[in-house]
């Protein structure tokens, strides 16, 4: 049987935090702006920096994406992207560069597939695991038994809506890292979001506090790459890079260079000690 990558995912969190600083996890959606190009974004991301990668299952209806991916959803949609290309976009780059690639998804495409075929193909394909958002966890008990006979990571995404009782009983079935959701710019000055973001990450830690916590907020530039890694374990960023490359408007060339420069900014923005 096939193993998966949960545990290099794990050391490279570990090895982050033994320098001192937060990871940097970049996402990306497969297929964006083609297979290839989307293959190459993400090699040129790790080159850059990166610590970890999420490759985006491309879907009709994110509902927790913004306009920005829903514009690259749509493109990689229209280009024909399947689930075997994701999981070709994740063996190529896990394999180009050796380091942690994970899949977010919506579940819907997954329970369609089959759970047991998708985390066999994601653990031979050398995937971490994967990102799930709108899978409630008092529902993830087959995931879960799949993704742990296949050495699969599952995380699941919190909120600063989420109680306490509610955190631990997230942090108790997942693996990996927990992803804490915020929205910049939703919930007021982007001062009080940073409370919130860190507000949140505490009352996680409280509930596993071996378990790292990582944050998606909206983060775009190094300062807010800082900001953010002062108080988390790692630093997701995602609209940024999709943004470079739709601003490349369809020269691959310059399209790899700006994804590569900011995964480069950003990296040194989750190193510097404050």
């Amino acid at each position: 049987m096939t193993t998966g990558n949960i545990h290099l995912l794990s050391d490279t969190l570990a090895k982050a935090k033994a320098e001192n600083r937060a990871a940097l996890i970049a996402y990306l959606p497969a297929g964006f702006p083609t297979v290839d190009g989307g293959i190459a974004a993400i090699k040129a991301v790790f080159d850059g920096g990166a610590d970890v990668v999420e490759v985006g299952l491309p879907h009709s209806d994110p509902v927790l994406d913004g306009p920005v991916i829903q514009t690259a959803d749509d493109i990689a949609l229209r280009g024909g992207v399947k689930i075997a290309d994701v999981m070709r976009t994740v063996r190529e780059a896990h394999e180009a560069t050796g380091k942690p690639v994970l899949v977010m998804t919506y579940w819907n495409p997954i329970d369609r597939y089959g759970v047991e075929r998708f985390t066999e193909e994601l653990a031979a394909a050398g995937g971490a695991g994967c990102i799930l958002p709108d899978l409630p966890v008092q529902e993830s008990d087959v995931w879960r038994a799949h993704a742990d006979k296949h050495g699969l990571a599952t995380v699941f995404v919190v909120a600063p809506s989420s109680q306490d009782a509610r955190l631990a009983t997230i942090t108790a079935a997942g693996s990996g890292f927990v992803y804490a959701a915020s929205l910049m710019g939703v919930t007021g000055t982007r001062e009080s979001v940073g409370e919130q973001a860190a507000d949140l990450v505490r009352r996680t830690r409280a509930t596993a506090p071996a378990l790292p916590v990582c944050v998606g907020l909206g983060v775009s530039d190094a300062a807010q790459a800082k900001e953010v890694a002062a108080f988390a374990d790692g630093v997701i960023v995602g609209s940024a890079f999709v943004k470079r490359i739709l601003d490349a408007d369809g020269d691959e060339t310059a399209g790899l260079a700006a994804v590569r420069e900011l995964a480069a900014e950003l990296a040194e923005g989750v190193r510097r000690v404050s």
